[in-house]
């Protein structure tokens, strides 16, 4: 596995969601693995802003020509915002995981917890 499939920046959930952790708010979407397992994403259903999520629940879905998975919160936290362009366009997922393929941005409810997620590093071991 390549670092193109694993970003060193990004922390990682045994689910297969990356984060990004920015000021205020941490970015999520599904990994470069989990995009390519799933094969072509056909719909994406998200949570709204202002929702409520919790760390390891789900919280969205992705449809893909193979299966419908669930897409987990990497974090306890609130809704900010979700990938809008996804509606129109969820094959960026595929794409630009971790670009344009983003899927929400959560403010976290302790600043913390994705720090305590596993580096690139330790996501590509998991894989094995």
């Amino acid at each position: 596995m390549s670092e193109n499939d694993c970003p060193a920046e990004l922390r990682y959930t045994s689910e297969h969601e990356w984060v990004r952790i920015l000021p205020d708010r941490v970015r999520t979407g599904i990994t470069a693995h989990a995009q390519r397992a799933l094969g072509d994403i056909v719909f994406v259903s998200l949570p709204e802003p202002g929702q409520a999520v919790r760390g390891g629940e789900p919280c969205g879905e992705v449809e893909s020509t193979k299966s419908v998975s669930d897409v987990y919160a990497p974090v306890d936290g609130v809704v900010l915002a979700a990938n809008e362009d996804l509606a129109d366009a969820p094959e960026l997922i595929n794409s630009d995981p971790y670009g344009r393929g983003w899927m929400i941005e959560i403010a976290p409810g302790d600043p913390q917890a994705a720090k305590d997620l596993m580096t690139a590093d330790e996501y590509r071991e998991s894989l094995g």
